[in-house]
């Protein structure tokens, strides 16, 4: 199959199409980090609480979370390419509205917009790389570096959000995504093929109860994490235990459900769902936990905390180069998974060393361990679960692995920061968060040893769906 010029199978990964695909990524994970340096001048600027500026976060995290399930069903439906560029015009228009916002509710509303945007973007980008190649070889080159552009942002939000506030404003952290978005839309409407969905019914019982309960478990683990078992935890709590029990049985009995449960049959699907909530409970909250212990127990500033954990996201773009490279060989997901889970684990419990005085620079090299590892799974455990479904089902697929490891920030950053404040002493309550990641990473290695590489390289769909390279347009005979 010819890609501008040159045969398909000779290594052409990199197109314009990927390119788009990856720039969109980008965007919405940036945003997932940058905006944390910029709390300080938005409590006074807009004169909010502590309560205000975590929901300033949360808003984005959570609808993020519980939307993505949808936005990968909308993608399998519509086709990936018509949701991702939905999404990312919706994520744009939503950045401008934050960068405008006159009072904290406003920025939360505008927050929760962009999440619900990016709940389509983020399933539909990981759908377009992955039915832009028909060689499983490239495929997997191609999920990597789409992952290698996580580690990437994530490491450019800090430090991009902290030159933004002290150059111009809060407000530059989010107009900064209107020239990115103005970019992807112009490079996806010219460079990736129309794509062709696939004819099904809209199962909105599923859709409802799926953002029902994701939002009811956020609620309650948020919440509970300040105020403890209130009337509105224990309701959000029961409403969590109701909807996911009603969501399952919905799902076996429609026609078409929004996801179908015999995924997890598959191995190495379900645990890689497992999985990603895993690393992200782990490295999300201690991520959370260390901005706080350089803040509250050394006395840095937000910007100053920021570059303080620098090595760790640093670390994120290294570990997803060394993924991606490793991506093509058959052992490829397993192996680096199990490397980069390892990584994690150690790398995280060595942390548990910080205390007051410790030199800063014997916290360096655990950081940067845990960075590495997190670079080197996140795309090897969606380059494993991605391949364990049919072609068909690639939205959903990408949903769920999205959707699991969003959750799995939400509610490292409530479980880990509760367990991080909730004493007198605070060293000690870092400690214990810290510990309880690493003892996730270590669980999450004991999956991947075990159900991980469990994927064929050529998997057979159950119903082969008609492709185009992305990002190449056929030329006429």
């Amino acid at each position: 199959m010819a890609r501008d010029g040159r045969d398909e199978r000779a290594g052409k990964v990199l197109t314009t199409g990927l390119v788009a695909a990856c720039l969109g990524y980008f965007m919405v994970i940036l945003d997932t980090t940058i905006v944390n340096v910029a709390l300080p001048p938005i409590r006074e600027d807009l004169d909010t609480d502590l309560t205000g500026l975590q929901w300033v976060v949360d808003s984005y995290l959570v609808v993020l979370a519980t939307g993505i399930l949808s936005g990968g069903a909308l993608s399998d439906r519509y086709s990936a390419r018509a949701v991702f560029r939905v999404g990312v015009a919706l994520f744009t228009l939503a950045s401008v509205a934050c960068g405008l916002a006159p009072t904290t509710g406003v920025l939360i509303g505008a927050r929760a917009a962009q999440g619900a945007a990016a709940a389509l973007c983020v399933p539909a980008s990981l759908a377009l790389v992955r039915s832009g190649y028909d060689d499983p070889v490239l495929r997997r080159k191609a999920v990597a570096m789409w992952g290698v552009i996580s580690g990437v942002a994530a490491a450019a939000g800090p430090v991009a959000g902290g030159l933004g506030v002290a150059a111009v404003s809060w407000r530059s952290v989010f107009f900064a995504n209107l020239p990115i978005g103005l970019l992807v839309l112009f490079l996806t409407t010219r460079h990736v093929p129309r794509g062709q969905g696939v004819p099904r019914r809209f199962d909105g019982a599923g859709q409802l109860l799926a953002v029902l309960t994701l939002a009811a478990l956020a609620v309650a683990l948020i919440e509970g994490a300040h105020s403890g078992l209130d009337p509105m935890v224990c309701a959000a709590a029961a409403v969590f235990a109701i909807g996911a029990t009603t969501f399952a049985m919905v799902e076996r009995r429609v026609d078409e459900p929004m996801l179908p449960l015999g995924l997890f049959r598959e191995p190495a699907f379900a645990s890689g769902a497992v999985i990603g909530v895993l690393i992200n409970f782990a490295f999300y909250g201690e991520l959370f936990v260390i901005n706080l212990y350089f803040q509250d127990v050394r006395d840095a500033g937000a910007l100053e905390a920021g570059l303080a954990v620098l090595p760790q996201l640093g670390a994120i773009v290294v570990g997803s180069t060394i993924a991606a490279r490793r991506s093509g060989r058959a052992s490829g997901p397993q192996l680096t998974g199990l490397i980069g889970l390892w990584c994690c684990g150690t790398g995280t419990a060595a942390l548990l060393i910080a205390d007051e005085s410790i030199a800063y620079w014997w916290l360096v090299l655990p950081m940067a361990a845990a960075g590495l590892g997190m670079g080197m799974i996140t795309p090897a455990v969606t380059a494993a679960t991605t391949e364990a479904a049919p072609a068909h089902h690639g939205g959903v697929a990408s949903g769920v692995i999205n959707a699991s490891r969003q959750t799995g920030s939400v509610i490292g950053i409530a479980v880990l920061g509760g367990l991080a404040g909730g004493g007198s002493d605070p060293v000690l309550g870092i400690r214990y968060a810290v510990g309880t990641a690493a003892i996730a990473f270590f669980a999450a290695v004991i999956l991947a040893a075990l159900y991980l590489g469990r994927v064929a390289l050529h998997p057979k769909p159950l119903m082969p769906m008609p492709r185009e390279p992305l990002g190449v347009t056929r030329r006429p005979n």
